[in-house]
Order: structure tokens, then C-alpha cells, then sequence
């Protein structure tokens, strides 16, 4: 009945909203206030961090949607607000239909008395909205403005709508004061919208590079935690290219404009991308643009802007060749570099290049321990493709010879056991994890060759290896694997590492402790010595009864 009477029902919440956002909504049901239904709309307040408004569409050929003005949902998220929102509606299900009658009723009354007024009337109305409304009056009055052709009016007021001082109490536009600059800035844009289509897109353009401007400088001094202020500058920039498309200025002047915005160090303009007003350009503009980008990154090849803004540029066109000679000025020592390379070399259907710019990669950083993983990940994938199980040993092994840790002694033992040599290859990587051990004893942490032994399952050789080397971690992991087939070695480790976590408190550590007893209680089972546990823990937890929290944790332990 609910879902007849609203047209949607818990599946299509669910469906828009995300599981998470679903369930984290049902905990606002009661933060709903205000709900108002129309004829095919529903609008509340939810209480949350914030007070957010909501608007909820009621489902109809398009289906059922919503908006929310919290900061999940202004990037058009169907967020938790929204869910509560719609989850209320259907609570009251019963009343909609004659609360939307009544939405239907009203509008028709409200159409059928305004119909009715006089022209004096009307304007009666309107002065009296106009004096009790500052922004409808505002507004108007640009509208106004723009029908008339009275263009310095429309500047003049556009441009007080950017100016962020009336908002700047302390210098800056603070967080509470964000969203009511961001008010102006939306309207500023829609100003700029109605301003082309009243004929005046020249005009249009102009204005809005000052308005962007303006908004650049300032940017840096918004608390903009929620972006309200960006996605209304992104309003503006869209309204630009707007106009741009109907005024279709001078190609080059454009191109200048689009550079300068974007390679500007003292503005943070958002939202402009040259490539996007490729249309408007067109093939002059672009190899304009491209000059422009080159001359920059020329006079500042250190330029991440810069270097950016060329390498889009050039991929734009197609061009491979330039794009790699492009990225090829300034290798990154990681590696990084060498695998995008591949990648487009890759892409463009030229496999083979690709594969030697990887291994240049590898040769040129085979001395970094912090190689980016992807580009030996990627090396060792198409050498495997390639049937070339050999080779991928011969990457593993060099990258374990420099990062000697578990994670490279992971990935050589996989790619050993594919070639069918990890014996061999096992022995010289323990080998040299066995020199670390003795070159580094006494460092923080216990050593990777303890990790590799139990990693293995080999765990009479990780015993040998453990005494006076592993840390802690690693003797409660080898513990944990012994405690059948070594009860009492075992045993012996678990009490040892209890004593040493008897003095740490809180939950994590509470828990920790829990986990020890309880695998000494394992060891004692698999011993036949039970009881002695038993007086064991008994006295343990005479020792700590004052630790009510730690009496509670064991409690819930079984112990």
C-alpha cells in the first residue's frame, strides 16, 4: 500500500543509496523536520552534523530521486539524509495522496487568484515581495538589467556578487560564511547564463574571465571544507564556455586567456581545462594553445602545471611519439615514469617498444629500494605471457637482492615455483636473509628471515632461528603455529609474552592479552595439564581483579 501511494518503496532507497548510506540513514529517521509534500515533490530538514535540506522526488516516469545540500550529496550522492527522508514518507504513506491533493489544490488556488489581480495589483505584489526579499530583489533587478541592454548595470552588479569582501569578517571567508558567498557566486553565473541568451555572449565572455579572476584570487582565502564555493565558481566557468561557444571569440586571444588561467601561480581558477573548449578553438586555437603550453614549460621545465598541462595537450592530439619524448625529460627515479610510457606505448598498439622502455625502467632503477611495484609487476606479466618463466625469476630475484623483504620473498618463491627452481632459489634467498640477520642483530623488529621461514611452514628451521633474534610478533605467530606439534615450546613462549603484557591497559591490549591465554590454554589441552592452567589463570586473575574492564574481556573469552 505504501509503495501505490508514493510511488516507490525500500528497494529503490536501498538501490539509489548504497547499503551503507541505507543503513547509516535509518539512524536519522528521528532527525526529520519540517516535511512538506507537493504534488510531485517532498521537502524537510535533517539534523546532523549540520541542518541540511532535502529535497525528495516522488517516483514518476523518471523515477524516484533526491537532493541534499550536505557535502556528500552536492557531489549527487543519493546520501543517508536523503534515505531518511524517503523512509519517512513511506512512514506516512497513508496521508500522501490527500496531502498532494491538498499541494494540488493550493497551486491551483494560488494560479487562479494571481490570474485574477489586476496589472496594478501584480505589481503591488511583486514591490511588496521585492522589499521584504533582498536576493528575489537582486535577482530581478538583473534581469531587468540584461532586458533593457543596460550592460554596465549587469557588470557592475555581477561583479558584486564575486566580491568575497562583504563576506571576509576577518580577512577571509570563513566556513559558516561559505555557503552565503557561494549563493552570489551561483548567481553571478546564472546572471552570466541569461546574459548570452539575451544576445550578449561578447559581453558574457568578458565578464566571466573577470568574475574567474576575482574568484581565483580569492579561493586561496575561502574555508571551502564543503566545496559549496567551488562547485559555484564551476557554475561560472561553465557559463564562460557558455558563451565562448556562441560568441566565438578570436581564437588565439582564447588560447592566451585558457594558458594564463590555468599556469597562473596566484590563482586557483577552478574547472577550466583548455581541452574542453576544443570546439570553440578549433585546429588554430589548439596548435596555439600547444605553443603557448610549450613556451611555459620551456621557461620552467620544473613546472608541474606546466609539464601537466603539455603532456594533456599532446595526448589530446594522438601524438605517441611526442608524448614520450615529452615524459622522457623528466624520469622519475621510482620508475614511474618508464611504466606510463609503456602504457601508451601499449595502448598505441606498439607492445614491443613498450616492453623495452619497462626494462630500461628496471635497469635505470635497479639500485631504488622503493621501485614502484607496478612497473616489475607489469615486467613480470608480459615476460610471463611470453612463456619467459626464467626471466620473471631473474626481475624477482634482483628486486629481492635489493628489498630483502617478505613481500619480494613472496613474489620470487611464486614466480620460482612457476619455473619449477624455487629449491635452489629458496636457499641462496635465505642465505642472504641469514647475512642480514647477523648484520643487523640487535634492530628494531625482529628479522625477515623468521618471517620467510614461517611464511614457508618450515617451522623446525624458524625455531633455530628464532632464539635471541625474533621479536615478540614473531614469537606469538611461531606459537601459534606450534601448538600441537610443540605444545610445550610453545607453552613456554605464551607465558613469557603474558608477563610481558600484563602492565599495558586498555582494549587493544586487553584483547591481546586474551589471545595469549587463550593459546596457553590450547597448549596445556594438547599437554593433559588443564588444571595447572586453571590455578594458572586463577591467580592471574587475582593479580589484575581491580582491571574490571580486562575482568570483562576474559569473561567474554571464556577464561
Amino acid at each position: 500500500m505504501a509503495r501505490k501511494a508514493v510511488g516507490f518503496g525500500e528497494d529503490e532507497l536501498r538501490a539509489l543509496a548504497g547499503a551503507r548510506s541505507f543503513e547509516r540513514g535509518l539512524g536519522y529517521l528521528d532527525a526529520v523536520r519540517g516535511l512538506e509534500v507537493g504534488d510531485g515533490s517532498v521537502t524537510a530538514v535533517v539534523e546532523g552534523t549540520d541542518v541540511y535540506e532535502v529535497e525528495f522526488v516522488l517516483g514518476g516516469g523518471e523515477g524516484v530521486s533526491g537532493w541534499c545540500d550536505c557535502p556528500y550529496g552536492q557531489e549527487g550522492n543519493f546520501c543517508k539524509h536523503c534515505v531518511a527522508v524517503g523512509l519517512t514518507v513511506l512512514r506516512r504513506a497513508e496521508t500522501a495522496p490527500r496531502q498532494r491533493a491538498a499541494a494540488r489544490a493550493r497551486a491551483s488556488g494560488l494560479g487562479a487568484w494571481l490570474s485574477a489581480l489586476s496589472r496594478d495589483e501584480l505589481l503591488a505584489l511583486v514591490r511588496e515581495q521585492l522589499a521584504g526579499d533582498r536576493e528575489l530583489r537582486r535577482r530581478l533587478e538583473l534581469r531587468a538589467a540584461t532586458a533593457r541592454s543596460d550592460l554596465g548595470m549587469v557588470r557592475d552588479r555581477i561583479i558584486a556578487l564575486i566580491d568575497p569582501r562583504p563576506f571576509a569578517r576577518y580577512g577571509a571567508v570563513e566556513y559558516a560564511d561559505a555557503p552565503g558567498y557561494a549563493r552570489q557566486v551561483a548567481e553571478a553565473a546564472g546572471a552570466l547564463r541569461a546574459l548570452t541568451a539575451a544576445g550578449h555572449a561578447e559581453r558574457a565572455v568578458g565578464l566571466a574571465e573577470e568574475a574567474l579572476r576575482t574568484l581565483g584570487e580569492a579561493y586561496g582565502e575561502i574555508d571551502d571544507s564543503d566545496g559549496v564555493v567551488g562547485q559555484a565558481a564551476a557554475a561560472v566557468a561553465e557559463a564562460h564556455l557558455e558563451a565562448c561557444r556562441v560568441a566565438r571569440p578570436d581564437p588565439a586571444r582564447l588560447a592566451g586567456w585558457l594558458v594564463g588561467a590555468v599556469l597562473d601561480d596566484g590563482s586557483d581558477v577552478p574547472d577550466i581545462d583548455p581541452l574542453d573548449y576544443a570546439d570553440v578553438l578549433g585546429p588554430a586555437g589548439l596548435a596555439r594553445t600547444r605553443q603557448l603550453a610549450a613556451e611555459a614549460l620551456a621557461r620552467r621545465p620544473s613546472g608541474w602545471a606546466e609539464r601537466d598541462l603539455m603532456e594533456r595537450l599532446v595526448e589530446a592530439e594522438g601524438d605517441v611519439d611526442a608524448l614520450v619524448a615529452l615524459q622522457a625529460r623528466d624520469l622519475d627515479p621510482s620508475g614511474a615514469t618508464h611504466l606510463r610510457i609503456a602504457g601508451e606505448l601499449e595502448s598505441a598498439g606498439r607492445a614491443d617498444e613498450a616492453l623495452a622502455w619497462a626494462e630500461r625502467g628496471l635497469r635505470d632503477c635497479a639500485a631504488e629500494a622503493d621501485i614502484d611495484g607496478r612497473l616489475v609487476d607489469y615486467m613480470c606479466s608480459r615476460y610471463a605471457d611470453a612463456g619467459r618463466a626464467a626471466d620473471v625469476v631473474a626481475v624477482r630475484r634482483d628486486r629481492f637482492r635489493v628489498e630483502r623483504s617478505l613481500a619480494a620473498y613472496r613474489q620470487l618463491r611464486s614466480a620460482a615455483r612457476a619455473a619449477d627452481c624455487w629449491a635452489a632459489e629458496r636457499a641462496a634467498a635465505l642465505a642472504a636473509l641469514d647475512e642480514d640477520a647477523r648484520r643487523d642483530h640487535g634492530r628494531y623488529g625482529g628479522p625477515v628471515l623468521i618471517d620467510a621461514l614461517l611464511d614457508d611452514g618450515d617451522l623446525d628451521a624458524a625455531w633455530r632461528e628464532a632464539a635471541g633474534r625474533a621479536d615478540d610478533r614473531q614469537w606469538e605467530r611461531l606459537a601459534g603455529l606450534s601448538r600441537e606439534t610443540r605444545p610445550a615450546e610453545a607453552l613456554g613462549v605464551y607465558l613469557r609474552l603474558v608477563e610481558r603484557s600484563k602492565e599495558p591497559t586498555g582494549e587493544r591490549a586487553y584483547e591481546h592479552l586474551a589471545r595469549l591465554l587463550t593459546g596457553a590454554r590450547d597448549c596445556h589441552r594438547a599437554l593433559g595439564t588443564e588444571a595447572a592452567f586453571t590455578g594458572y589463570l586463577a591467580g592471574l586473575r587475582t593479580e589484575l581483579r581491580r582491571r574490571r574492564k580486562l575482568m570483562s574481556v576474559l569473561d567474554r573469552h571464556g577464561l
